[in-house]
């Protein structure tokens, strides 16, 4: 099964939702993981099986632990919906903001979705998600202003490294992935996914 998507682009005169109508439409159904793509298309995602979620869980939690040794930024998780400068509201499976540019946001903002681009993000595929999906997704962060993001392709056993500036780099597993100049001292040896 794939996402759902529901265009938006009937009459926007008629139809089109705010960003606080969006904000309430996440809120009253809580239960719905929606999230807005740039041009205004509401994405209502799936939940993720047992394999996908526990995936997701160690790649936040390695990027935790770092954060709690370096004290950086910020880590967040799936859960967290970023309202990004391009227009669209994101959430990805992983989520890194550098502190100064965190603590620039003010009480509410960071209360509510954040108005801000993470620095770096990971999105892991599940057995739901389509590829090329994600991988305009990725290029969506891009162009708000991510400078690092890793997509896991547990399928094709791969992951694919989105830059700023240069083209997508994909690794076969077994990998180490570093944070680069983003998440200085970061070091991920990924292995290959097993079922």
């Amino acid at each position: 099964m794939t996402a759902l998507t529901l265009p938006l682009k009937v009459d926007l005169k008629h139809v089109h939702l705010t960003d606080e109508q969006f904000y309430q439409l996440c809120i009253s159904n809580p239960d719905l993981n929606i999230e807005r793509s740039a041009v205004g298309t509401l994405i209502f995602m799936s939940p993720v099986g047992g394999d996908s979620g526990s995936r997701e869980l160690e790649l936040g939690i390695d990027l935790g632990i770092w954060n709690r040794k370096t004290m950086l930024g910020k880590v967040f998780s799936s859960s967290t919906m970023f309202k990004l400068p391009n227009g669209g509201s994101r959430s990805p499976d992983a989520a890194w903001i550098e502190l100064s540019r965190w603590q620039a946001l003010t009480p509410e903002q960071r209360q509510k979705f954040p108005p801000i681009a993470p620095d770096f993000v990971i999105e892991l595929r599940s057995r739901t998600d389509d590829l090329a999906t994600l991988q305009e997704k990725m290029q969506e962060y891009l162009e708000s202003g991510v400078r690092l993001g890793w997509l896991f392709n547990p399928q094709e056993q791969q992951v694919e490294i989105y830059r700023q500036g240069q083209e997508k780099e994909i690794r076969t597993l077994p990998t180490q992935l570093s944070g680069e100049a983003v998440l200085p001292g970061f070091e991920l040896q990924v292995e290959p996914f097993t079922d």
